[in-house]
């Protein structure tokens, strides 16, 4: 989900916060991931490909802010 809206300064400390946990990680690139690429591999194909589109790709719809969705 998104984080409701709030005041620009709030904005710039969590986009600094992500920045800054991002950058302390090991790894920052999900298609050099032994894991995605064993998943690819293993299961889904190739990447873009009918099966991983099938299952890792969504579609967007506007929705009022405060829908409440059952499912």
């Amino acid at each position: 989900g998104q984080p409701l809206p709030n005041t620009m300064a709030q904005r710039e400390a969590r986009i600094a916060g992500l920045y800054k946990e991002d950058a302390g990680l090991p790894m920052r690139k999900s298609h050099e991931n032994p894991e995605v690429m064993a998943l690819y591999k293993d299961v889904l194909g190739k990447p873009g490909g009918e099966k991983s589109h099938h299952l890792l790709h969504t579609e967007y719809r506007v929705r009022s802010p405060y829908e409440v969705t059952r499912t």
